[in-house]
């Protein structure tokens, strides 16, 4: 089994910035990629972006520019940097990593932006 520990989230102003955290343990051998998804009320997952062990980065259009993905393959964490965030990014924010072929998941993780 995989577990992933979030931290970070929270209310802040739009504008503002936040970071969140994620650490995994457990049966990580074979981790790739690892990354965050958001889920709003009534839609469906999305992906926010992501990281492989090799360091290429993907993320959501409506992100980009404004967030920053990080990892630390000796820590097996991931963090994302959000800046100039918007009351659209509210959302529970989940972290993702992918061990061989088999995708675990955070317990997630609130972020709201007021206007």
């Amino acid at each position: 089994q995989v577990q992933l520990v979030e931290s970070g989230g929270g209310l802040v102003q739009a504008g503002g910035s936040l970071r969140l955290s994620c650490a995994a343990s457990g049966s990580i051998f074979g981790l790739n990629a690892m990354g965050w998804y958001r889920q709003a009320p009534g839609k469906q997952r999305e992906l926010v972006a992501r990281i492989t062990r090799g360091g290429n980065m993907d993320y959501a259009d409506s992100v980009k520019g404004r967030f920053t993905i990080s990892r630390d393959n000796g820590k097996n964490s991931v963090s994302l940097q959000m800046n100039s965030l918007k009351p659209e990014d509210t959302s529970v924010y989940y972290c993702n990593a992918l061990v061989f072929t088999r995708n675990y998941w955070g317990q997630g993780t609130q972020v709201t932006v007021s206007s």
